[in-house]
């Protein structure tokens, strides 16, 4: 199955693309090991990794509710998603046991963790502490 998420670059907070009429489109940017630190621990906000990966049945339940993240939370905060099985490194680093695990990040620091499946309002009343 081809990633439904774009990739990330130094500048980008969101993945965009636009619909038919020209209306943005906001999604999750998918972050790798190698652009990790400079999009998620050196963001000046808030932000949510998520750890999954394609054959997890649980990441697939939880994506509708990290992408309702992104379009909520744009240009506020990071909402990033990362493969873990073309990505070992970060989630090593994390000590990540199990997927889907949500890392939430305030500057450069990991402050909180969802791991398995939880709900949009969960998610949003964790990433709302972070904002204050």
């Amino acid at each position: 199955m081809a990633s439904l998420f774009k990739k990330s670059t130094a500048t980008m907070e969101a993945g965009t693309k636009t619909t038919g009429n020209g209306q943005p489109i906001v999604e999750p940017i998918h972050v790798t090991d190698s652009d990790f630190k400079q999009v998620i621990l050196q963001s000046d906000k808030p932000a949510v990794v998520d750890l999954w990966a394609d054959w997890c049945g649980p990441c697939h339940m939880v994506a509708p509710s990290v992408e309702q993240l992104a379009v909520a939370y744009d240009g506020r905060a990071v909402i990033a998603k990362l493969n873990v099985d073309e990505n070992p490194a970060v989630p090593g680093q994390y000590g990540i046991m199990g997927i889907p695990t949500l890392l939430f990040f305030k500057g450069g620091k990991e402050v909180d963790r969802q791991v398995g499946v939880t709900s949009y309002q969960n998610l949003a009343a964790k990433l709302e502490r972070l904002f204050g």
